[in-house]
């Protein structure tokens, strides 16, 4: 198993140890990161190929805010707080749908594609209205290789093209751009902090002892490193046939991709984009799995599968293999990250030692102290100490 760390932060001195328990139970620590971390920090929406048309539209909803991402006439995709300037009613309801503009359902104001505020009834009976500056407040958007991403804050991070700068050329010949969803999203609630399920995904340690199926498929090929921004895990299948009938079929009926190169054909690539995001990435399909934090003991999953266009019969059957055997690695990692979260609770628990090959875990616990200086304390500080102390700049 490799284990590779580049363009690590700056020497850490506490690198050598996990972060504390009381990080994933403690809610005003769970406070100050979703300002410090979640609410600066790019979430993935959707594939542009979802909304194709003007009025197209889809929703993402995490801290308490709805977000709609729609394509105006004008081509340009664009975000905004799903609220309108009125009485602060939502204007559009569920993950997706098209509207030629967006009316609120409370008092018909009219809002146009571009969030202008374009009609109000009995505009006359509203003399502190301004119709030019009433329009529906603006979220920032990125887009990268054909994703839609929106951050609520700017802390003047990096894009997302920057973070996966890394890899990009190892990336690219997947041809994310041509993707299209292969299954809607989907959503599941876990009773774990959000950091653990990020930190389990980039625990390079616990494969051979946790994951069965992924041992017989990898053999000893995996390997992991940290980048700056972006976690990088990957395994080879092996040419020996599995004894598990799904990891089999998937070894032995696995099409040519034509597309990539003939070293990629059997690689299966993660990457784990700061702080909360990871891309799954097969020859047949992507995985794109996200984890939103709703408690400090609640996290909510959103999981999205996207391909290159391919209706053949043996692709379909590659792709339900693939999904078989990733539905038991997330049944193995549920049943992991659930009684983690319970031992993070115990009074017996601090921070435990890190290992020097565990260098993703490194790499975010890193980032981590660095925006919350009071990550670095093995015990809860007396409450309030988030009052008593300014924001990291």
């Amino acid at each position: 198993m490799a284990h590779r760390a580049i363009d690590l932060p700056s020497h850490d001195p506490d690198a050598d140890w996990s972060l504390p328990g009381w990080l994933y139970t403690d809610r005003e620590f769970f406070d100050v990161e979703m300002e410090r971390v979640i609410r600066p920090s790019w979430q993935i929406v959707c594939h542009e190929s979802d909304i194709p048309a003007a009025g197209d539209w889809r929703t993402i909803e995490y801290l308490g805010e709805s977000v709609v991402v729609i394509r105006g006439e004008d081509g340009a995709i664009r975000a905004f707080h799903n609220v309108c300037r009125h009485r602060a009613m939502r204007l559009v309801e569920g993950a997706g749908g098209c509207s030629r503009k967006l009316v609120c359902p409370y008092h018909a104001w009219v809002y146009e594609l571009d969030g202008q505020l374009s009609g109000v009834p009995m505009r006359r009976d509203y003399p502190a209205l301004d119709m030019a500056a009433t329009g529906l407040v603006p979220v920032a958007v990125d887009r990268w290789r054909g994703f839609v991403f929106v951050r609520l804050a700017d802390d003047g991070g990096p894009s997302v093209a920057e973070m996966f700068a890394p890899y990009e050329a190892e990336i690219a010949p997947y041809r994310f751009e041509d993707m299209r969803a292969i299954a809607p999203v989907r959503t599941r609630e876990r009773q774990v902090n959000w950091k653990n399920v990020g930190d389990n995904y980039s625990d390079n340690l616990h494969i051979p002892i946790a994951h069965d199926g992924l041992t017989r498929l990898f053999g000893k090929s995996y390997a992991i490193e940290a980048s700056g921004w972006v976690d990088k895990m990957s395994g080879y299948l092996v040419d020996r046939p599995s004894s598990n009938l799904s990891e089999r079929f998937y070894q032995q009926h696995l099409p040519h991709a034509p597309h990539l190169p003939e070293a990629n054909q059997r690689l299966w690539l993660y990457y784990k984009l700061w702080p909360n995001m990871a891309f799954d990435i097969y020859a047949d399909q992507i995985d794109f799995m996200q984890w939103l934090p709703l408690t400090p003991t609640t996290s909510l999953l959103r999981e999205m599968a996207f391909a290159l266009p391919d209706d053949r019969r043996e692709v379909r059957l590659v792709r339900y293999a693939n999904w078989r055997i990733n539905r038991v690695v997330n049944a193995e990692d549920t049943w992991l990250i659930e009684r983690v979260q319970q031992g993070m609770a115990s009074a017996s628990y601090t921070a435990g030692p890190i290992g020097a090959t565990e260098v993703c875990l490194r790499s975010f616990a890193a980032k981590i102290r660095g925006r919350i200086p009071e990550a670095r304390l093995h015990r809860a500080p007396a409450a309030g100490w988030s009052k008593r102390f300014k924001a990291v700049e």
